[in-house]
């Protein structure tokens, strides 16, 4: 039986606890931004120009696939040796990829390492659920995306570093030390009390899951750039995809412990807060995409101020997300989310309509209020759906949030690069024939953004589906007695 601690912060009894996941989370946040900056050095030292967008695809399959398995797998067997396999993974990728000598051998590295990314990221946001109250949730989650604000910061600048001194390797080699950090704080500071009982390992589930993930995931980041949408390749590869997904929900019906159980998607709560984070998965990284590519394109700023501009997006994120909590102990989760919504609506309103006279000053304000919406409708929703569920269950709930923004970005990234693509041609050609002058990356941004606009807008019918709520005051004030505990503090 837990007792009541109503303490958070670094210094209270759960402090090593929060640090090393903040530590884990840090791993995946700074690496999501790191490489990029690296790419020509990466490219000139091992070549593979042609290959180098898989440093990214690659990694991210990896990481989206990955997340219900680990999920339903910390369900079955404890968060610990879930986050601890991850971050192992995670540090062996990263060590391979500080040696690595060509590209095909990279990608790979960076494979291994998106594994560990899919096990790390949600079982740190699950930790969290389970030995925090439901009132302390929403600091701790600000607390961790704070992780991620910095990192926006820190991960452009270090990769900058690293690739002007000729030490790319460098922006690999550094998780080592982190990695090893993070393991042994959550090694010595958190326990499980883990009811050990006979369980059923889905690999048929498991299985055709991670294939069909990955070729519709595949077909969704390739399409329109290593084939056309309309190829032989491009049908065959959806097509495989959508009927290894059939056979996957029709195992899924027949498993004892499916790995993604139905009822996951099937219920009004879960189902809504899922495509929530489906939609913010598609606004983030279309904003994390273009923005950066709008103004040094339309505006000639140079890449850090480019960064910086974006940077105000996930500065604004934990400041909301921090505070969410008073709201939503008030008002209750969906009135809070929706709030957050129309926040996002108006930054996204106010990007898309302004983009045809940038200005890098309004694209950061617009950045930050997006920013603040986002904060004030990811944590929320995601909460509501961890509150929801047991501890025996609070993992694939997790998982399956998780795994819905990763898929939004996937496809995100997807839609919005088409959309992108045909109004830089249009705009090209335009230009070349003495038409339309106008810079083509202009249009092109304005389209996308545009199109997050969309996504924010149906992100509201999402959110307003959501059941009534009065607030999370009387639902749950601790966290579940299965939940873990730490020990004294490192």
């Amino acid at each position: 039986m837990t007792t009541t601690r109503t303490d958070v912060g670094f210094r209270s009894e759960r402090g090593p606890i929060l640090i090393a996941l903040m530590l884990s989370t840090g791993l995946v946040a700074i690496d999501s931004t790191i490489v990029a900056t690296a790419v020509p050095s990466i490219v000139k030292d091992v070549g593979g120009f042609s290959s180098f967008p898989w440093l990214f695809s690659g990694y991210m399959l990896a990481q989206a696939v990955s997340v219900p398995v680990y999920a339903k797998l910390s369900d079955m067997l404890g968060r610990k040796p879930i986050i601890l396999a991850g971050i192992g993974l995670f540090l062996l990728g990263s060590i391979l990829c500080g040696v690595a000598t060509t590209m095909p051998a990279l990608i790979a590295f960076r494979v291994i390492q998106g594994l560990g990314a899919g096990a790390v990221q949600p079982m740190s946001i699950t930790i969290a659920g389970d030995i925090y109250s439901l009132a302390e949730r929403a600091k701790v989650q600000g607390y961790i995306a704070s992780v991620w604000a910095i990192s926006s910061v820190i991960g452009p600048t270090l990769g900058g570093v690293f690739a002007s001194l000729g030490l790319w390797r460098g922006i690999f080699l550094i998780n080592i030390p982190l990695c090893l950090l993070a393991g042994w704080m959550l090694w010595r500071a958190f326990h499980e009390n883990i009811e050990r009982t006979q369980h059923r390992v889905d690999y048929l589930g498991a299985s055709l899951l991670t294939g069909s993930m990955t070729l519709l995931i595949l077909g969704a980041l390739e399409g329109g750039q290593a084939w056309a949408w309309d190829s032989p390749m491009s049908f065959g590869t959806f097509g495989v995809g959508a009927v290894l997904f059939g056979a996957f929900l029709v195992a899924e019906r027949r498993a004892a412990e499916p790995v993604l159980p139905l009822w996951a998607v099937s219920r009004r709560l879960l189902l809504t807060t899922t495509l929530v984070s489906f939609a913010v998965g598609a606004v983030i990284l279309g904003l994390t995409s273009y923005v950066p590519t709008f103004l040094e394109g339309a505006q000639s700023v140079s890449p850090i101020l480019a960064g910086l501009a974006l940077a105000a997006l996930t500065i604004g994120w934990p400041i909301s997300a921090s505070q969410s909590g008073r709201l939503y102990l008030r008002i209750g989760f969906r009135a809070t989310a929706t709030i957050g919504i129309l926040i996002a609506v108006a930054g996204a309103a106010a990007l898309a309509f302004t983009a045809h006279t940038p200005n890098v000053v309004l694209v950061a304000a617009s950045c930050f209020v997006v920013g603040l919406g986002m904060g004030l409708v990811a944590t929320p929703t995601l909460i509501a759906a961890q509150s929801s569920v047991e501890w025996n269950e609070r993992g694939v709930v997790t998982g399956t949030n998780l795994f819905a923004r990763s898929i939004g970005s996937a496809l995100g990234v997807a839609v919005f690069g088409a959309v992108a693509n045909a109004i830089y041609t249009g705009a090209s050609s335009g230009a070349a024939s003495g038409g339309d002058h106008t810079l083509p990356i202009v249009p092109a941004s304005a389209a996308v953004f545009l199109a997050v606009l969309v996504s924010t807008v149906l992100a509201v019918v999402a959110v307003v589906a959501m059941p009534r709520d009065r607030g999370g005051a009387d639902r749950e004030n601790e966290p579940s007695e299965a939940a873990s505990e730490s020990s004294q503090p490192a």
